[in-house]
């Protein structure tokens, strides 16, 4: 790595991924700076920097993991420690964002993430990196510069030197809404695309809540006044407002042949593994021979490690966003793959003024 005009960067971290923060901080030629994180017994979170940061470019290094409100909070106080100590600026580097699977309003809840974004804003950050946001209109939330980099040159690059045969591969995308992005996939590598429809059960936003209560009916007739010729053409409901049609959920289907093929799954994350189990169990009963899956951040909550293991998945592949060594321990068909480089660059080049159109050389809307 270049160290052109690194005398001013200060990478610091809270305690979500120090390993990470590390190998960013080794491959800049950097040290990384004096902060301590850390609870008190009544669980506030006290944050103390040792080094000056008056004048300085401050990167904080702090990514999502199973305990995202410590997660938050100790980003927002390391934030606005250095705003107070008046940094120049403070870039979040926050390679998966909490909260980003709440960004769309369902049932009488909030946009979660919208939430979050202001209290960013607010803590004094300035400049925001992250990488594969679940959607990407998330980034519209924010007042400030984000950049959304990117996973999938690593994770291509994989399949084609670490999947043998990857040519008599098929990409899967576990559901319509992932379509685009293996469909992405299929055209960069000139492979086929199988798209698995149906779910097994009813999802968070199918369930019936006070909103598809139906209106009051009057039960007098309605007296239709004297109507022109053009109002005559206009079609009126019989009595009050129509009800809600109940979705039915067909089976799961696949659409698309994967009989003697690799099935390839790729996704942004991994959290809840029961989808992609159940996923797994389909593609082999209609002939995959081997089954891969493909993501960005590897939460692996609960027994996800357990549920994997005893599933037909041969392996799964993660970045290292998110830290998952017990889970590696747990369950050896995971395998990860470094993306410090990517980061390091990306503070390097917003360092330094520089465009990171390189960094997004190639990529489609859809990944």
């Amino acid at each position: 790595m270049d160290n052109t005009s690194t005398s001013d960067i200060v990478i610091i971290n809270g305690n979500s991924h120090p390993d990470l923060a590390n190998m960013v901080a080794e491959r800049m030629g950097i040290k990384n700076g004096g902060c301590s994180v850390f609870h008190k017994s009544n669980r506030e979170t006290i944050v103390e920097i040792s080094d000056s940061v008056r004048g300085k470019d401050i990167y904080i290094i702090q990514t999502g993991t199973k305990d995202a409100n410590n997660n938050i909070m100790e980003l927002l106080i390391m934030a606005y420690a250095c705003k107070t100590s008046s940094a120049r600026s403070i870039v979040g580097v926050i390679p998966y964002l909490p909260y980003s699977k709440q960004c769309k309003m369902r049932k009488r809840g909030c946009i979660v993430s919208k939430l979050l974004a202001k209290m960013m804003c607010t803590s004094g950050l300035t400049h925001i990196i992250t990488m594969d946001l679940h959607q990407k209109e998330i980034q519209g939330f924010f007042d400030i510069p984000v950049d959304n980099l990117r996973a999938s040159p690593f994770l291509l690059q994989y399949i084609q030197e670490s999947i043998p045969d990857y040519r008599n591969s098929v990409i899967v995308a576990r559901n319509p809404g992932v379509a685009k992005k293996a469909n992405s996939y299929a055209e960069r590598l000139r492979l086929g695309l199988a798209v698995i429809h149906g779910e097994q059960k009813e999802t968070d936003a199918d369930e019936v809540d006070g909103r598809y209560s139906p209106p009051p009916t009057r039960n007098s007739t309605p007296q239709h006044a004297p109507t022109s010729s053009a109002r005559q053409r206009t079609t009126s409901v019989s009595v009050g407002v129509p009800e809600h049609i109940v979705k039915v959920k067909p089976p799961l289907t696949i659409v698309g042949d994967v009989s003697g093929r690799i099935a390839i799954m790729v996704d942004d994350l991994i959290d809840d593994v029961q989808a992609f189990v159940a996923a797994a169990e389909m593609l082999k009963e209609n002939g995959a021979c081997k089954i891969y899956v493909l993501a960005t951040h590897g939460l692996l909550s609960s027994d996800a490690p357990r549920q994997l293991d005893e599933s037909p998945i041969d392996e799964i592949v993660v970045t290292n966003t998110i830290p998952h060594e017990i889970q590696k321990l747990q369950c050896h068909k995971i395998k990860t793959i470094d993306i410090s480089i990517l980061i390091a660059e990306a503070i390097r080049r917003i360092h330094n003024k520089e465009s990171m159109s390189y960094l997004f050389r190639n990529v489609t809307l859809e990944d």
